[in-house]
């Protein structure tokens, strides 16, 4: 478990909220459900997942599915799109706040 997920009750997320994409734990984000690189450059951006990590990011809708998973929609704080492609991302946030790819700022 993460540091963060401990210090953060995951029914506490609203939509309004900020966060700050880490570094993952693997070699790709396994609980942020980025695009694929060939989606990214289909649709004019640069794929490089390097410079997604630091951004902060602003939760937009929040859903819980039957088996308890939380999940959320998240945005880029200054406005910006993801990659120069993609507005918002989907993720998981418990998972992603234990791994670290999540940081509530």
């Amino acid at each position: 478990m993460g540091l963060y997920a401990q210090t953060l009750n995951v029914a506490e997320i609203e939509v309004g909220d900020t966060f700050e994409i880490g570094r993952p734990d693997a070699a790709q984000y396994q609980h942020i459900d980025f695009p694929k690189p060939n989606l990214i450059i289909k649709r004019g951006g640069l794929a490089n997942y390097k410079r997604v990590e630091g951004n902060k990011v602003t939760v937009t809708s929040v859903k819980e599915k039957k088996d308890g998973t939380l999940l959320v929609k998240l945005k880029k704080a200054d406005g910006s799109r993801f990659f120069g492609s993609h507005w918002q991302v989907a993720a998981n946030v418990k998972e992603a706040m234990a791994s670290g790819e999540l940081r509530k700022i």
